[in-house]
């Protein structure tokens, strides 16, 4: 009896503490999910590169199924071992951090609804197919915290239909919402890198003549631009600025289809999620959906500092070009007077007019968004003085070649978000005109750049060489093209330093920086990358 009460007992702690890793796990499948656009390829593209199916808690799972099924060691051995590392993976679960943690929202709880759902109806089938057994209920709960991405992609793919009807109302919704604003401005911002600051600037900068919406944050695809719509803008306002990412063909021809802009600005076009992409002339294409969809009175705005956008034609709508670097053929050019720790003076000349700014920003990147929004301001009749007032005001947006001065005396420019291979060097050159002590340069690299990964990598190594004193490399995701760029750029061993981690690196750092010193932080890869 005393054995048998040991033993239901010891299962019923197995059932419930497989059911708080499960739910932790749950949460983290969801995470990954979310930061894959909750599309089922990516996700498993995600799982097969990352090493997922071999990480130590998988393992973990697996080992404590087995040790469940074992009977020819003591139950009390077995399932005792089995509790102790289903704990294991829910504690570690739980003490985790995430970069970008879970965004609990009403998809993610109809998902975690069908994964709890999927999940009961398989461990209530295993129970009463082996007779009321409690011990088979907790080995099924143990079994999903292997396989629950499979339950997880299952429910995905089952919550499909509902997930559209939802979409198609708030869509709806949002195109009424639209169409009650007939006089409202809407301007579209896309490009390979660039839109999010260039969309921040036009937003300072048109705000002194009008009343400016903006889509805020990422909120950059089709979703995100219809929650902006219901949630965010105003009758009253008279401009609606649409920033509009992409994956993949269609989808900011999708963002148009719903808001109709009048005017649009292409930042870039470069090698930027060529793993999704697959070719440069895809990127083109898509980038250039925003420019194929204005109407015949409208106004593109193109940088021409790009090849791929420079040698697109534009023959449907109204089309001015500016560059920095490569004015040949643009309407408008700008040229960087003076850089100083204060900021940049620079002059835009366009249409026979010369007009003088200074801003706090920094880096060639910077001058050119700002300067696709003074086209755009100009062509909406904001003054020239009004321009210069609030370019003189615009604040660095965050992680983007943002510039600040430490207590310590060391100057720290964050450029963590989203790096390219043009912006990465840029970064670089402004890292290397700080002369006054060491320049560091922390990075993993760039990612999501296809078959290019690995030798795009190893030129931004190359580069980092001639510019930087000192490089710490982070993670193992881009080591070794980092390391033979590095070598090929001829940085000595004591130039180079090797971090696990992000924090790995703060701490090497802590040891050798001092006053007057420059750190560059160059990318800082998202949870889904190591």
């Amino acid at each position: 009896m005393q054995s048998y009460e040991l033993f239901m007992g010891m299962s019923t702690a197995l059932l419930v503490i497989a059911l708080l890793s499960l739910h932790c796990n749950v949460r983290r499948d969801l995470m990954m999910l979310q930061q894959n656009s909750y599309m089922n390829d990516r996700y498993v593209r995600w799982f097969n590169q990352s090493g997922e199916s071999t990480n130590y808690l998988r393992i973990g799972a697996c080992i404590a199924l087995l040790l469940c099924l074992v009977r020819h060691i003591p139950f009390w051995a077995s399932i005792g071992c089995a509790i102790l590392i289903m704990g294991w993976i829910a504690v570690s679960l739980v003490k985790r951090k995430y970069k970008k943690p879970l965004v609990v929202t009403k998809r993610v709880n109809r998902l975690y609804a069908a994964i709890a759902l999927l999940s009961a109806a398989i461990t209530a089938i295993t129970w009463v197919a082996t007779g009321g057994d409690v011990l088979y209920a907790a080995v099924a709960v143990v079994a999903l915290n292997v396989i629950s991405p499979l339950v997880m992609l299952l429910a995905n793919v089952l919550l499909r239909p509902v997930e559209k009807h939802i979409n198609r109302k708030f869509y709806n919704e949002a195109k009424s919402i639209l169409q009650s604003m007939p006089d409202l401005k809407i301007i579209g911002v896309t490009g390979s890198y660039g839109k999010t600051s260039t969309k921040h600037y036009l937003n300072r900068i048109l705000s002194e003549k009008y009343d400016v919406a903006m889509t805020p944050g990422n909120f950059n695809t089709t979703l995100g631009v219809i929650r902006t719509v219901r949630e965010y803008l105003k009758p009253y306002n008279e401009v609606f600025i649409v920033e509009m990412g992409a994956k993949q063909l269609g989808d900011i021809k999708e963002i148009c289809d719903l808001v109709n802009p009048t005017m649009g600005i292409v930042t870039a076009v470069g090698e930027q999620h060529l793993e999704s992409f697959k070719t440069i002339e895809n990127v083109q294409r898509t980038k250039f959906e925003l420019v194929d969809a204005l109407p015949s009175d409208g106004l593109a705005i193109v940088n021409n500092d790009f090849a791929m956008a420079a040698n697109r034609k534009v023959d449907n709508v109204k089309c001015l070009r500016y560059g920095v670097s490569n004015i040949a053929g643009a309407d408008y050019s700008a040229l960087i007077d003076e850089v100083t720790p204060e900021g940049t003076t620079f002059t835009v000349k366009g249409e026979g007019k010369e007009y003088r700014f200074h801003t706090r920003l920094v880096g060639e990147c910077n001058i050119s968004n700002l300067t696709a929004a003074v086209i755009a301001a100009l062509t909406l009749g904001v003054d020239e003085k009004k321009i210069a007032y609030a370019i003189e005001k615009i604040e660095q947006v965050e992680h983007r070649l943002n510039m600040k001065r430490t207590a310590g005396g060391v100057t720290i420019i964050d450029d963590a978000y989203n790096s390219n291979p043009t912006g990465s060097k840029m970064a670089l050159d402004v890292l290397s005109a700080m002369t006054q002590g060491k320049r560091i340069v922390v990075t993993p690299g760039m990612v999501e750049l296809g078959e290019r990964q690995y030798e795009l990598n190893k030129e931004l190594g190359k580069y980092a060489a001639s510019r930087a004193d000192v490089i710490i490399v982070v993670g193992q995701y881009n080591k070794d093209a980092l390391s033979e760029g590095l070598a090929e750029g001829e940085a000595s061993d004591d130039k180079v330093m090797f971090a696990s981690t992000f924090n790995e690196a703060q701490q090497m750092l802590s040891q050798i920086l001092k006053k007057g010193d420059t750190v560059l932080y160059e990318n800082d890869l998202p949870d889904t990358f190591k």
